[in-house]
């Protein structure tokens, strides 16, 4: 049966049509995350884990850096002073089926990109359709970029913040498998989020939610909501908010340059049915 034109289908077909997308995305994510839950051992091992050893690069580098510029840090240290512990039956298996299912997702992103962009696409002109090929390529390569940034700066800044932060000597830091596994999820997957801004803005200047005037005049305020994002995901430390909130603002002015290309393309195409 051939597909219906996108101006012919009911709300209803809409509905259905979502509904196929968002299973097939769902598929995506179950494959991917069932090999990364069959391969387990070298995710926690290699990449969940690698953040509690001093030879992790980024406490490498900070390390270096600190020498270099005579600084005492604790980026030098011999290890880092916690221990992982679990403490509930269920927890080893709870901390391996989520950490599957975020490993299937974060894998399968591109693919999650493209059936949202296949469902919105049918709803676009030609041209439009035309330059938004490389949606999924942007899209992509900003989330992943997000995701290392987290992984590499967001993450282990935290962990060594938080592991070397002591009230009292007589106080060991014993932490739960789901709570330092809940901090490695929230710093990768929120960063690769953040850096979606541009795509977002992208998006809602296309509808008319937002303009370059309107995020020009509101850049204050977007500071402060900036510092408070890096504050959420990033210990209480001023170096790490500051490390962390300068992309934010660089993906900010980045997303009013696009707004006012779109702006601008919008502007133009007026003109010429004018």
């Amino acid at each position: 049966m051939a597909k219906k034109d996108v101006n012919e289908m009911s709300f209803l077909d809409h509905l259905e049509e979502l509904r196929w997308h968002l299973i097939r995305i769902v598929v995506a994510i179950v494959i991917v995350g069932t090999i990364a839950f069959l391969s387990s051992r070298f995710i926690f091992d290699e990449i969940i884990f690698a953040p509690l050893e001093m030879s992790f690069p980024t406490y490498d580098f900070l390390c270096k850096t600190a020498n270099f510029i005579n600084v005492e840090t604790t980026f030098c240290g011999e290890k880092i002073p916690l221990i992982l512990q679990n403490r509930t039956m269920a927890g080893q298996f709870s901390a391996d089926i989520w950490t599957a299912v975020l490993g299937g997702f974060i894998i399968a992103f591109p693919y999650v990109i493209f059936e949202l962009w296949r469902f919105i696409s049918p709803a676009m002109h030609q041209k439009e359709r035309k330059h938004s090929r490389g949606f999924i390529i942007i899209s992509s390569f900003l989330f992943f970029l997000g995701v290392l940034f987290g992984y590499y700066i967001v993450c282990p800044l935290s962990i060594n913040f938080l592991a070397n932060y002591s009230i009292s000597a007589k106080v060991d830091n014993q932490i739960d498998i789901s709570s330092y596994i809940g901090l490695v999820r929230a710093s990768v997957l929120a960063s690769g989020l953040i850096f979606e801004l541009p795509i977002i803005i992208y998006f809602l200047t296309k509808v008319g939610l937002v303009t370059p005037e309107f995020l020009r005049k509101y850049r204050k305020y977007a500071l402060v909501i900036v510092l408070i994002l890096s504050a959420i995901i990033t210990p209480p430390d001023i170096a790490s908010q500051i490390i962390v909130a300068i992309p934010i603002l660089v993906l900010y002015q980045v997303s009013i340059y696009i707004s006012k290309l779109v702006i601008k393309g919008q502007r133009k195409k007026v003109k010429t049915h004018a």
